[in-house]
């Protein structure tokens, strides 16, 4: 993801690191209310057209109460959103974390692409 970040010029944001400084000194119901807002705040900085993102585990947290696709593609309305996924494809699902885990997450491959780097 470094390296697209360099040969495209884009931001690479680190969004643990950016949404965890916002949300450290709030209440656990206004980080609910407020995570959207501190998302597209975070793009928002960047005034590019392609935003990439890396270490997105935090949208996953169960506290958080969001769904984490559907706030990647929030953001994606406005600006060419490419973002790390850490997980895997299955039978033509992006799957995240493992079934009977408080975080799992499975999604049909459908409006989006989907690159796998490995």
């Amino acid at each position: 993801m470094k390296q697209i970040s360099i040969n495209k010029s884009s931001p690479l944001i680190n969004v643990n690191f950016s949404l965890s400084r916002r949300l450290l000194d709030l209440s656990e119901r206004k980080r609910i209310l407020k995570l959207p807002d501190f998302i597209s705040e975070i793009i928002d900085l960047t005034n590019g057209d392609l935003v990439l993102l890396d270490n997105i585990e935090l949208l996953f947290d169960v506290h958080l109460k969001h769904d984490p696709l559907r706030l990647l593609q929030g953001i994606s309305r406005n600006v060419t959103v490419v973002s790390t996924w850490n997980g895997s494809i299955t039978s033509g699902h992006l799957i995240y974390a493992s079934p009977g885990h408080p975080e799992y997450h499975r999604y049909p491959i459908e409006s989006f692409l989907v690159v796998n780097m490995r």
